[in-house]
């Protein structure tokens, strides 16, 4: 991927996706924007936060990575890819839903099952 896509994606897409991911869960879970650091280390959005102080299904606190597919991030660049990413901001606590079920993660009480989780490879599917 080219070094202006990334920026691009960097600039454009991903303080949106913080944004809506903020908005999602407000104060209570710190959602950092983390730059591409080269080959191997791509953009990534980082949630974190202390468990809440009701029920715990997991041991460690919230402490999540997200990062998404290189093909993807350059189907954005494409003619309707403003389109198709405005239907993924529209299902993003959807998609939520499906990585709690695929990893041993709660959103609600922000805790997980493992001391780091990545989730990688997504795409921008609504």
């Amino acid at each position: 991927m080219s070094t202006e896509a990334i920026h691009r994606f960097e600039e454009a897409f991903v303080p949106q996706i913080a944004a809506a991911l903020g908005s999602r869960f407000g104060p209570a879970v710190r959602v950092e924007i983390v730059p591409c650091e080269g080959r191997g280390h791509p953009t990534r959005v980082r949630l974190t936060g202390e468990a809440s102080a009701n029920r715990h299904p997991y041991a460690y606190p919230l402490n999540v990575s997200l990062t998404w597919d290189i093909e993807e991030i350059e189907r954005l660049m494409e003619p309707g890819g403003d389109v198709r990413f405005a239907h993924y901001l529209e299902a993003l606590v959807r998609k939520m839903a499906s990585w709690e079920t695929a990893r041993p993660i709660d959103f609600t009480s922000r805790t997980q099952g493992e001391p780091e989780v990545l989730i990688g490879g997504l795409d921008f599917e609504g």
